[in-house]
């Protein structure tokens, strides 16, 4: 679907690592280009016409975002580098300050680094107690099990809407009302569905969600930190600087811009926000429901092709993601995905940024299948004929 428009694909390759980062079409990667050629000039500072020009761009790709995640307000969007900056900022500016020593936030092993480690550091500096929810036999998270892990010292709820090994959907809206109902902070990591999903903020009732440009067809280095405006108020900048002050003259006498602003120290990727707008609006000429029903006719459709392959270990057999993790018995991971990229075919191998999962899966590296919508049966259909032979692949792998 739409495979013209991504000048990658002209390659003789098959890219199965769309979890990592997605390819770009030509509309973003010209609209990048263009703001480097024609109006490369800062944002919220000039006073003259192309910066004007510029700061209308990059303020309607704001609105692009607010909308595309329906959020209340545009000035709950806040631009970071990444979903890894977003979770740092509302881990150490937010979640730091209202919690206290024996508190709990809650997560699970199947989460990726970035939200893991910034909970863990809070743990060691502070002392609050970084608790774990079971997984069930299909290494997902359910609604029984959440409430089971609450206390009265939970404080905050971590969880990734689509995990990146497993690939599992939570159930998080339904996560989020109990949360509510227990004074719970919630924060959602949306680095994997965020391009694959209609994602309804104000529906979910979070109060925080993360998610990154690059994994959404846009440039790399830009991230986007939702937030209720209440609760970004109350988030403590991080990063101090020009663009987010009114003034200072003292230690004492510092004022603030209002939001957006006063969370976006510096100059920003202006590049890369005008990009993740074209993103957007190419998500949103498409579809995103044709998007997600296309994506998982496609991983059905691989699923079927490997299940009954005697050699292939499959670890996620149930998901509604367009992830599908498996190992090759007797065979390295890494082995495995050298051997595939002999043939131009492009997945990972590995842990995958999820390195606490092996304490419930028992297997410490896999390959890890991602499809996009550019991905194709024929394709599968290449990767399966490779590794139906187990030999070939022993063979060959070295």
């Amino acid at each position: 679907m739409n495979r013209e428009d991504f000048p990658m694909l002209k390659q003789d390759v098959i890219y199965f690592d769309n979890s990592a980062t997605s390819l770009k079409p030509n509309s973003v990667i010209n609209k990048t280009s263009e703001y480097y050629k024609d109006f490369s000039v800062s944002i919220h500072r000039g006073d003259y016409d192309l910066s004007y020009k510029v700061n209308i761009m990059y303020e309607e790709v704001r609105l692009l975002v607010a909308n595309f995640i329906n959020a209340k307000d545009k000035s709950e969007i806040i631009f970071t580098n990444g979903t890894t900056e977003s979770l740092n900022m509302i881990a150490n500016g937010f979640v730091k300050n209202h919690l206290l020593k024996d508190d709990e936030i809650l997560i699970t092993v199947s989460e990726h680094a970035s939200n893991v480690l910034p909970w863990f550091r809070l743990e060691r500096k502070m002392g609050v107690k970084v608790k774990f929810i079971p997984l069930d036999d299909d290494y997902h998270v359910t609604v029984d099990n959440f409430k089971k892990m609450i206390t009265p010292r939970t404080k905050c709820v971590a969880l990734a809407h689509i995990t990146n090994v497993i690939g599992d959907l939570r159930p998080i809206k339904e996560i989020c009302k109990i949360a509510k109902e227990n004074n719970i902070i919630t924060v959602i990591d949306g680095a994997q569905s965020a391009s694959h999903l209609k994602v309804d903020v104000q529906d979910i009732d979070c109060d925080f969600y993360a998610f990154s440009a690059h994994k959404c067809y846009g440039p790399t280095g830009v991230g986007v930190l939702y937030g209720k405006e209440e609760l970004l108020d109350k988030l403590e900048a991080i990063n101090l600087g020009g663009g987010m002050n009114e003034s200072f003259d003292s230690p004492t006498d510092i004022y603030l811009k209002s939001l957006p602003l006063r969370l976006e120290a510096g100059t920003p990727n202006i590049a890369g926000v005008i990009g993740f707008g074209e993103a957007i609006k190419y998500i949103n000429n498409i579809g995103m429901d044709k998007i997600t029903s296309y994506e998982r006719d496609l991983r059905n459709y691989l699923y079927s092709k490997l299940k009954d392959i005697s050699h292939i270990d499959i670890l996620n057999k149930k998901s509604e993601s367009s992830i599908l993790t498996f190992n090759v018995k007797d065979i390295f991971p890494q082995d495995v995905a050298f051997y595939l990229n002999k043939y131009n075919i492009c997945i990972r191998a590995g842990n995958h940024c999820a390195k606490l999962l092996k304490e419930a899966t028992n297997v410490s590296n896999t390959l890890r299948i991602s499809l996009s919508f550019y991905n194709t049966k024929e394709e599968i259909d290449l990767l399966v004929d490779l590794l139906k032979d187990k030999n070939k692949i022993r063979n060959e792998m070295l």
